[in-house]
C-alpha cells in the first residue's frame, strides 16, 4: 500500500565561497522559530528511475528507491506547484512497486523504467521548533555527490520542509534571513533536475512538430490540443489517486480535444483525427461512469439532507448509501481499467503522433483572425438549430433526449470559445461565459433526468424489501419540479447567450 503526504518545501544554495563557510545561520527569532534543535547526520543513498529518454525529469515528476534515514524505500514527487509536491511512498523492494508503476503510466508507457543517476548524501539534519516545542519544519544540510556513469558532480544544498499544518509565510521569513546570510533559492527545481544538468543529461526538449509559423491557425490550434494533450497526462495519477474532481477533469480535457478536432476541420484532417476522437470518446465513455454516479449521488444525497423528517419513510440514507457503493464501486474498477488497457496507452501514441506531424489543410496557413471566429461560429449556429429544436417539441422524453443534445452542442461551443480566447480577446472570453450558463442549465436538467431514473429504481428496491417507497416518489415529484423550472427558465438565459453583439464582436 503506498502513502502519500503533501511536501512544501523550499531549497537554497550559499551564493559565495564566503557564504558557505560561514554556513547555515541561526534560524532562532525567526518568525515563529523559538528553538533550533541538532537531530544528528544520516546518510543517503537514492538511486533514481525514469525512461531512456528522461521523460519524468521532463515533466518534474522523480521517482526514486533509497536507503538510509527513518523514511527509506521508493518515493515518487508529483508536482503540485512551485515549492509543493505530492511524495507517494512504497516500502523498499528490489524493482519498481506496482503501485508507483501504474502513477507514471501514461508517461512512461512501454518505454520502460531504470536507473539513471545514483545520489550519496551526507544530511544534517535540524528541527525547527514554535514557543510549545511543536515542529515547525526539518531544515537540512545535504552535502550531495551525483554519479552518472563515469560523470560526478558535487554541491552543498539547504533545505527546509515544513510540517503539516504550518503557515507557508513561514518559508519566506526563513528566505529573507537565508538571503541576509548569502543563500538564494535554489534555480533547479530538485536534487535529481540539479544532478541531470551538472552531468550533462538534462531531459531533451519536446519536439515542436510541424503545426506551421508561427501566426498562423494551425500553429494556434496545434498548440491548444498540445496543452490539453499535456493535461491529459497529467490528470492520469490523479484518478488513479482517486482526488477529489480528477476524474471530472480528465474526461473534460478528453471532450475538449475530441470537440477541437471537429470544430477545426478546416485546420486538421478529419480523416486523421476522427480515429483519434473516437477513442477519445471511449475514454470519456469509461471515465464517465465514475464520474457520472459521483454527481448522482451527491445530488440524491443532498436532496434527501434537505427532506424534513416527517417525510423521511424507512431506512432512505442506509439504502441510499449501500445502493451508491456497490454501484461506485464498479464505477471505479471500470474506469481504471480503462487507464490499465493498451488502448489506451495506443490512445496516448497516437496523440503524440498527431502533434509531432500535424495533418495540416490548407487553412492552417491562414491567420487565427480569419480562421478562428469562423470555427467558433459554426459551432454556435449548431448550438442554435439544437436549441430551437427542442423548444418547439412538447414536454417529455423527446424534449428530455433534444435538450441532451443540445447541451452536448453548448460545450462545443464553449471549449471552441476558450480555444480561442488566447487569440480572439475578451470577445470569445464573453461568449463562452455566455454559453458557460446555457450549458450549466441544460447540465442540470440532464441531472434531473438522470436521478429520476435512479429514484425509480431505488423505490423498486424499496419495495422489494418490503420498505416504504414514499420518500423516493417525493424526491421524484421534486426532480420533476426542478426539471419544469429549467425548462422555464431556458428561453431567457438562451436569450441572453444568442445576443447578435456577443457574436458581432467575435469578427
Amino acid at each position: 500500500m503506498a502513502d502519500t503526504k503533501r511536501e512544501i518545501e523550499r531549497k537554497f544554495e550559499f551564493s559565495t565561497a564566503e557564504a558557505a563557510r560561514r554556513g547555515v545561520p541561526d534560524l532562532t527569532g525567526t518568525a515563529a522559530i523559538a528553538a533550533v534543535t541538532d537531530q544528528g547526520t544520516v546518510d543517503l543513498d537514492a538511486v533514481y528511475y525514469d525512461t531512456p529518454d528522461r521523460r519524468l525529469a521532463a515533466d518534474g515528476l522523480t521517482l526514486r528507491r533509497r536507503t538510509g534515514g527513518q523514511d527509506e524505500g521508493w518515493h515518487l514527487k508529483l508536482p503540485v506547484s512551485p515549492g509543493v509536491r505530492d511524495e507517494v511512498g512504497a516500502a523498499l523492494s528490489e524493482t519498481v512497486p506496482p503501485a508507483l508503476a501504474a502513477l507514471v503510466r501514461s508517461r512512461v508507457r512501454d518505454a520502460g523504467l531504470g536507473p539513471q543517476v545514483r545520489l550519496v548524501s551526507s544530511r544534517h539534519v535540524s528541527h525547527l521548533l514554535d514557543a510549545d516545542g511543536a515542529l515547525l519544519a526539518e531544515l537540512s544540510t545535504d552535502e550531495v555527490v551525483a554519479e552518472r556513469g563515469e560523470t560526478t558532480a558535487g554541491w552543498t544544498e539547504v533545505e527546509v520542509e515544513l510540517a503539516d499544518g504550518v503557515d507557508p509565510d513561514l518559508l519566506d521569513a526563513v528566505e529573507t534571513t537565508f538571503r541576509k546570510a548569502g543563500l538564494r533559492v535554489c534555480g533547479a527545481p530538485s536534487k535529481l533536475a540539479r544532478a541531470l544538468a551538472e552531468t550533462d543529461a538534462e531531459p531533451p526538449a519536446r519536439p515542436s512538430g510541424g503545426a506551421g509559423p508561427e501566426g498562423t491557425a494551425g500553429a494556434h490550434v496545434v498548440a491548444y490540443l498540445t496543452e490539453q494533450r499535456d493535461t491529459l497526462i497529467a490528470h492520469d495519477p490523479a484518478v488513479r489517486r482517486n482526488l477529489p474532481d480528477s476524474v471530472h477533469q480528465m474526461r473534460v480535457t478528453t471532450r475538449r480535444l475530441r470537440s477541437t478536432f471537429k470544430t477545426y476541420r478546416k485546420v486538421l484532417d478529419r480523416e486523421v483525427t476522427d480515429p483519434i476522437g473516437e477513442e477519445l470518446r471511449w475514454l470519456a465513455a469509461e471515465l464517465g461512469v465514475d464520474r457520472d454516479q459521483e454527481v448522482l449521488m451527491e445530488r440524491l444525497r443532498s436532496h434527501l439532507a434537505a427532506l424534513p423528517s416527517t417525510l423521511l419513510a424507512g431506512p432512505a440514507r442506509d439504502r441510499l448509501q449501500t445502493w451508491n457503493t456497490s454501484r461506485r464501486s464498479a464505477s471505479r474498477r471500470r474506469a481504471l481499467a480503462a487507464l490499465d488497457s493498451d488502448r489506451y496507452v495506443n490512445l496516448l501514441d497516437a496523440l503524440d503522433a498527431l502533434l509531432d506531424a500535424p495533418p495540416l489543410l490548407d487553412g492552417a496557413a491562414k491567420s487565427p483572425g480569419k480562421v478562428l471566429p469562423k470555427a467558433v461560429l459554426r459551432d454556435y449556429a449548431r448550438l442554435a438549430t439544437r436549441i430551437d429544436a427542442a423548444l418547439a417539441l412538447d414536454e417529455g422524453r423527446e424534449r428530455d433526449l433534444a435538450l441532451h443534445e443540445a447541451r452536448k452542442a453548448a460545450k462545443r461551443v464553449r471549449y471552441a470559445a476558450d480555444s480561442a480566447v488566447p487569440e480572439l480577446g475578451k470577445p470569445a472570453k464573453r461568449l463562452a461565459k455566455a454559453v458557460k450558463r446555457v450549458q450549466s442549465l441544460l447540465g442540470d436538467h440532464q441531472d434531473s433526468v438522470v436521478a429520476r431514473e435512479a429514484l425509480r429504481g431505488l423505490a423498486d428496491q424499496a419495495a422489494d424489501a418490503g420498505e416504504s417507497a414514499f420518500t423516493w416518489g417525493v424526491l421524484y415529484g421534486r426532480e420533476e419540479a426542478l426539471a419544469e423550472r429549467s425548462e422555464r427558465e431556458l428561453p431567457g438565459i438562451w436569450a441572453k447567450a444568442s445576443a447578435p453583439a456577443l457574436r458581432t464582436a467575435l469578427k
